[in-house]
Order: structure tokens, then sequence, then C-alpha cells
């Protein structure tokens, strides 16, 4: 096990480029064609809205902790890069994610509970389920994982962060349930866990908490907020490299402290939260930390908030049960 993350499996074996995460992904659809054709489904940012509703509901149900499941849905995603998802049955998968994560997060659950749990959540998903399948599914699981099980979640990396930039409880909040939208993209297999909670921490920051619909999961980031953080994520890059050249524009301070953060500014009282984002971006300007890949962070985001407007729960659970039910998975 390695204790840190640049040790790890998860940075040596399990980060990938957007091209290569997409080239894995057409690679099984050309192996599986005749199943692609036959059973259509939504796209794929879709599909992972529904299995992080799923597992939330499954791990609400059996008492497990945030990390957890969070650890599942990184399985799932692992595992889906090397299986097509269509040979599965994504609820059965989803349910031994839960079980093996449990496990790996030092907070097991019984697999007869598992699995009364999943069939009464899923009656007509997996309703012939039962502790012999959820073990099978287990070793074929961790089969295509490698046994690479360690996963280094932003959680930790968030709760660090937390004194150092003197966090409000709201501020942690919002950081938090940005980091729990995050899985319902593909950035956990994109980048590393710390660039992930630091940029959850920027848009806590620069972004105000609304108490309307906003963000769709309940982070009150709207796409047109994250749209203006990613501008200021793109000033500071350009900043950035300024200072490093040495060439900071006429009128504008060296590196990141002439950098202005709209959001925050217009605050009621703007002195201390302004005052805290100066020294975040400071920090930034003093670490190594890969700012073209927080703005990345950031546009994925905004994609994604997008893209939650447009999900439709029943329309995706028909056609991942078209090819359960056809298949007999």
């Amino acid at each position: 096990m390695a204790c840190n993350y640049w040790d790890s499996t998860q940075r040596r074996h399990w980060q990938f480029t957007k091209d290569e995460l997409a080239a894995m992904r057409q690679k099984l659809e050309d192996e599986e064609a005749s199943l692609v054709q036959m059973f259509p489904l939504p796209q794929l940012r879709h599909l992972n809205i529904h299995f992080n509703q799923q597992i939330n509901r499954l791990g609400k149900r059996l008492g497990v902790r945030q990390q957890p499941m969070a650890t599942a849905q990184v399985y799932l995603k692992r595992f889906y890069t090397r299986v097509e998802i269509r040979r599965t049955n994504p609820y059965l998968m989803m349910a031994t994610a839960i079980y093996l994560a449990s496990k790996t997060e030092e907070c097991p659950q019984h697999i007869r509970l598992v699995t009364g749990e999943a069939r009464s959540l899923w009656p007509h998903e997996i309703s012939a389920i039962d502790a012999g399948k959820i073990g099978e599914c287990e070793f074929f699981l961790i089969s295509e994982m490698n046994s690479q099980l360690i996963i280094h979640q932003p959680y930790r990396s968030l709760t660090q962060f937390q004194a150092e930039f003197n966090l409000s409880q709201e501020e942690v909040a919002l950081s938090w349930s940005v980091i729990n939208d995050h899985y319902m993209t593909d950035l956990p297999l994109l980048y590393p866990p710390h660039i992930i909670a630091i940029t959850a921490i920027l848009l806590a920051l620069v972004l105000r908490p609304t108490n309307g619909p906003g963000g769709p999961t309940g982070t009150g980031a709207n796409s047109a907020n994250l749209a203006a953080a990613a501008a200021q994520l793109a000033q500071v890059q350009a900043q950035a490299r300024a200072a490093i050249t040495g060439g900071s524009g006429p009128g504008t301070p060296g590196g990141l402290q002439g950098m202005q953060f709209s959001s925050a500014a217009g605050e009621k009282s703007p002195d201390a939260r302004f005052n805290k984002v100066t020294r975040f971006a400071g920090w930034l300007a003093a670490s190594s930390i890969d700012i073209e890949a927080m703005v990345d962070c950031t546009q994925e985001l905004i994609s994604f908030y997008e893209c939650h407007e447009q999900f439709n729960d029943k329309h995706t659970r028909e056609s991942i049960l078209r090819f359960v039910k056809a298949r007999g998975l």
C-alpha cells in the first residue's frame, strides 16, 4: 500500500489523459459493435449521474460513510474502462463495488445485508441476486483492477487545506459538495486528488452560494458562476506565466497578487473574504500547482452542470434495463 499519492498505483496505473480514456472506451465499443448497435445508451455523463444516485441510495440504506461510496464510484469507473458496460448488469456491479469498497475502507458490510438491501432497492433490476453472485462479481472487479484497490480521495486534501486557508464551515461544505459532484465526471481518472480539492476550494471561495436551484446537485454553483471562475483561472494562468518570465503586463502587479475576483469583491463585507482569496492566490503563485489542470477541472464541471439539466433518470434506467433483461444479466 502506498502511503501517498505519488507512489501509488492510482498515479502509476489509473491516471489517464482524455485521449487515452477516449481510446480505451472506443476500443471496447469496437470489440462489442453488435451489442452497441443493438442497445444504444444515453451519453456517458448521464450514466454516471444515474450510477452516482443509485450508489448513494444503496449506501444510505447500508449506513455507509461518504468515502466508501466515493471509492465504490471510482471502482466502477475503472471497471468500465476495461469491460464494456453492456456485458454486465450495472446494478449488480454497483452493489459489488459498495461491498468491496466498504472492506477496503475498513468499514465492512455483511454480504447478506448488501444482497438484501440491493434486492429491496432494485427489485426489477436484480431480482435474482444472491450472495454468491456478489462474491463472483467481487473477484471479477478485483481482477479487472489488477488488485489495485487503494484510492486516494480529495477529501483528505481538503481537510489538510482547511487550516491552511482558514476556511469557514460554509466554504468547507461547499468544497465538499463540489468534490461529491466530481465523481459524476471523468475527473477522478484524469487528475490527482489534490488538484480536485484545490479546484473545489477555489470555487467555494469565489462563488457566492445561491439558495435557489443553482447547482443541480446542491452545490449552489450554477454554470454561469463556474464559467466566471474558469475565466478567473485563465487569468491566473496567464499572470503566472508572466511572473515566471518576469513580464507582468503594464499596471498589473507581478504574479497572482494583482488578480481580481469579482464574486468575492461583490460581497456585502468584502474585506475578509477578499483577503482570503488574495491569500489563496498568493499561495497558488508560490506553489507548483498545475493551474492548467485546475482550469480544465472547472470547465469539466461547467459541462457537467449543463449536462445535468438534460438528465432524464427514467430514460437512463430504461435504456440499461433493456440490455439487462434481453441478455438475462
